[in-house]
């Protein structure tokens, strides 16, 4: 018995050891291990928050996103711009907050929840952490930007702005109301390719529509103007209607009613200022939106 209690201890001391190197040192899960990349990885203050062109806060730091990560690794600073962004909107009730999530294009198959690319899904993440602040999301619409770089030192840009009744509609992407651009499609088609995202998403619009047979989807397919208004109109019904046969598939019963934009509500510009095809803009403006609406409001 007295051999046995000093192995015991000596055993669990080494277990203990073994299990706080695992998850400290390898998985970089302990909270020192945060403070260390935090110091190790140089991040520079330039970031600002513009309203209408004009910078009313700049010198903060930049956010740092681990590569393929969606959650950031905050340091102080970052919290006081945060908390500065909602003050400022707070004090201009009437101006709306755009946050632009920036990937590498070696980002494009990372991880992103719901969302269609990974750059949406640190907008999102930290529209989260304004709403803590706050901050309604009403507020907030997200965007984003692939970068062809092998570093991303500026990952997300903050711009206030005061809506102009002549600017472009600005999407809200959450789970009542999702938007994926036709990366999901075949080019010109309604050959439906769903990416892992809208996996995710439909699985848990599944889920919440067995549950809320209260609500409906409405899906809205929408085009660019590159070809003509009669295809553009059927091409985005088209579109809209491949994605309800995606969720009859999955086996909801719910209503679901399908419809067409074709090219009328475009989110961004089709063509450049000399006439030339604004690619950029053009895929933005081919996407299906998703929503919600609850059929109690039509009694």
């Amino acid at each position: 018995m007295r051999t046995f209690i000093p192995g015991f201890l000596l055993f669990s001391i080494c277990l203990l050891f073994g299990r706080w190197y695992y998850v400290c040192e390898v998985k970089q899960l302990c909270g020192g291990a945060v403070e260390h990349v935090q110091m190790e990885i140089p991040r520079p203050a330039t970031l600002a928050l513009r309203s209408d062109g004009e910078i009313v806060l700049e010198k903060y730091d930049e956010f740092l996103f681990r590569t393929d990560s969606v959650e950031a690794v905050l340091n102080e600073n970052n919290q006081l711009f945060l908390k500065a962004v909602a003050e400022y909107l707070f004090k201009n009730p009437e101006q709306e907050l755009s946050i632009s999530g920036r990937f590498l294009r070696s980002e494009r198959s990372a991880p992103s929840g719901f969302f269609d690319n990974i750059g949406l899904a640190r907008g999102s993440y930290v529209e989260e952490l304004l709403a803590g602040y706050g901050l309604s999301k009403d507020r907030v619409f997200l965007n984003y930007v692939e970068i062809d770089a092998d570093s991303l030192f500026a990952p997300l840009a903050f711009n206030a702005n005061s809506p102009k009744a002549d600017a472009y509609p600005k999407l809200q992407f959450s789970f009542e109301d999702m938007t994926y651009v036709d990366a999901n499609f075949a080019r010109n088609s309604a050959d439906f390719r769903p990416k892992a995202g809208f996996v995710s998403y439909a699985d848990s619009v599944k889920l919440f529509l067995d549950v809320n047979p209260d609500y409906r989807l409405l899906i809205t397919g929408h085009t660019d103007s590159v070809a003509s208004l009669e295809f553009n109109e059927d091409l985005g019904m088209a579109r809209a209607k491949a994605a309800r046969e995606y969720f009859l598939e999955l086996g909801v019963s719910n209503k679901i009613e399908v419809a067409s934009k074709g090219e009328t509500e475009p989110i961004a510009p089709n063509s450049n200022p000399d006439g030339s095809e604004n690619k950029d803009g053009t895929q933005r403006n081919r996407r299906v939106n998703f929503k919600l609406e609850s059929t109690l409001e039509d009694n």
